[in-house]
């Protein structure tokens, strides 16, 4: 039986710490995800139903969700696993971005979504898929509780996620679902923090490991990767 007390890791893409829209994104969701203690008082903090669930997994985009490690792998397997899958890859570009509303909730997307997002997304599910634990039954049942296609059912049993290949969607969240009535005035909100950094030409230059100590922890950076160079840049735990 899975231990569910064990920690969860996740593969993300997230923008470095003092980037602006880091800065921004952690003032916003009131965390920054780089740092375990640090809490930083922001728009979207003190509002149920703003930003609880970003807030908690941290600013980011997802390239492989969270899983727990397979029995015979470790934490230090799957970063040097990290580092030389970094050192031999590209970066990936993302372009411009826009506030989006995607199920009820807003986040950042790209202008023009590439094909090559897709393919590189792809790309990381399926090379670290190996560190990955069978889902539990009770995660696997809550899962399936949403309305998912075959697709997606098929997608969540092999991969642990219903929204890889040709159903990943990249996207930074900014807020938990909002209620139509009260949509246009978040999106006001919205504009007035995040406008200032969307006309920058992003990529993926960077793989973050995450990792959620045990279930009702924050997720937080482990370490994070530079693609094309082998090295860790940050190290937050």
């Amino acid at each position: 039986m899975q231990d569910l007390s064990a920690p969860r890791f996740a593969i993300y893409y997230t923008p470095p710490q003092d980037h602006p829209l880091t800065v921004a994104a952690s003032k916003w969701l009131g965390r920054d995800a780089f740092a375990r203690e640090n809490v930083v008082v922001g728009a979207g903090v003190g509002e149920p139903g703003i930003t609880s669930d970003p807030r908690r997994y941290g600013f980011h985009a997802t390239l492989k969700a969270p899983f727990r490690l397979k029995e015979g792998t470790s934490v230090e397997a799957l970063e040097r696993a990290l580092r030389g899958f970094a050192a031999t890859i590209s970066v990936c570009p993302i372009g411009h971005l826009r506030i989006d509303l995607i199920g009820g909730f807003f986040a950042l997307v790209p202008v023009h979504p590439l094909p090559t997002l897709r393919g590189f997304a792809s790309r990381v599910v399926e090379t670290f898929d190996r560190f990955r634990a069978p889902m539990d039954a009770d995660d696997l049942k809550r899962r399936m509780s949403h309305q998912l296609d075959d697709v997606e059912t098929t997608n969540l049993v092999t991969s642990g996620y219903p929204y890889v290949r040709d159903r990943f969607r990249f996207h930074m969240t900014l807020t938990d679902r909002v209620p139509e009535e009260q949509r246009a005035g978040m999106r006001d909100r919205l504009d007035a923090v995040f406008q200032p950094y969307l006309s920058e030409d992003y990529h993926i230059d960077t793989l973050s490991l995450f990792v959620q100590e045990h279930r009702s922890a924050d997720f937080v950076v482990r370490s994070q990767f530079a693609l094309k160079t082998g090295s860790a840049l940050k190290l937050a735990v």
